[in-house]
């Protein structure tokens, strides 16, 4: 059931974004799409507290309140006059139509290998094949198990499908595709980002396992190889890459800054109701 969910989501993203911009249907049937994300985000958390991920739990419910943000404020475009209820950037640009864009352009190149078995066992065997070149090129003795499964010393690490950085890959593909610039900037993002994403997570993996198999870190060595240390680094490495991106794609500041003051202006509209001042 939500794995229809999604879908119907992507599909009717991708019809808001072909639609002319004149037209103002596009703004219900991109509202409705934002709606059918919140529901697949809203519905994350029970997987994340079933492992004690409660990180996970608060930024998959944040993630689900901003969309419905977004399908109320595109729905609201469509039943209200266009130029009052949309956040307009410039002239030409509209938040929430790139936004729906830059989404719908992600969600194509992520949801396949997260929902069809043929493409997410490809990348997963794939990243697997690639990791295992790394530890035996820095003559570990690591064995490959299974398809998805490497170990060293012993000490066994199951690569799952947020192993392959596919979730970065997407996001950063999504955004770049989504912004209206000459090509040969739009190849250069492309280049310092997504060839680079892949690059640092194969990285991150090897160490994750490197640490674990040698226990470097004692008992919890896992946990502190994988949960802190990777994820710090990642952290770190996508806030540089985000970075030269916009420095590449400025336009792509227009659309931060729109997010930003419609955030804003939500969150204030709901707090003036709440305390019951207008």
């Amino acid at each position: 059931m939500m794995e229809n969910v999604i879908w119907i989501a992507v599909a009717l993203m991708v019809i808001s974004s072909i639609l002319p911009k004149r037209q103002t249907i596009r703004n219900l049937i991109g509202g409705l799409g934002w709606g059918f994300f919140s529901i697949h985000w809203t519905y994350q958390p029970i997987h994340y507290l079933g492992i004690n991920d409660y990180v996970n739990v608060v930024l998959t419910l944040t993630v689900a309140a901003f969309c419905l943000m977004l399908a109320h404020s595109m729905v609201k475009g469509y039943f209200k006059d266009y130029q009052n209820t949309e956040l307009t950037i410039g002239s030409t640009v509209n938040v929430t139509s790139m936004a729906t864009s830059a989404t719908a352009i992600g969600a194509l190149f992520y949801f396949p290998f997260a929902q069809m078995p043929t493409l997410n066992t490809w990348i997963i065997s794939e990243v697997t094949n690639q990791v295992m070149w790394m530890l035996n090129l820095l003559n570990y003795p690591a064995l490959r198990e299974s398809w998805d499964m490497i170990s060293l010393n012993g000490y066994r690490v199951k690569i799952i499908l947020a192993c392959t950085a596919i979730e970065s890959i997407a996001l950063f593909t999504g955004l770049i595709i989504s912004v209206n610039a000459p090509t040969k900037r739009l190849a250069t993002a492309f280049l310092v980002s997504v060839p680079v994403i892949y690059g640092l997570n194969l990285i991150r993996d090897v160490f994750v396992i490197i640490a674990y198999g040698e226990q470097w870190f004692g008992a919890n060595s896992f946990d502190i190889a994988h949960h802190i240390i990777a994820k710090a680094g990642s952290g770190i490495a996508l806030f540089f890459i985000a970075y030269a991106v916009l420095k590449i794609l400025p336009e792509l500041l227009e659309l931060i800054d729109g997010l930003w003051q419609l955030i804003t202006e939500r969150l204030h509209n709901v707090v003036q109701k709440v305390t019951g001042n207008h």
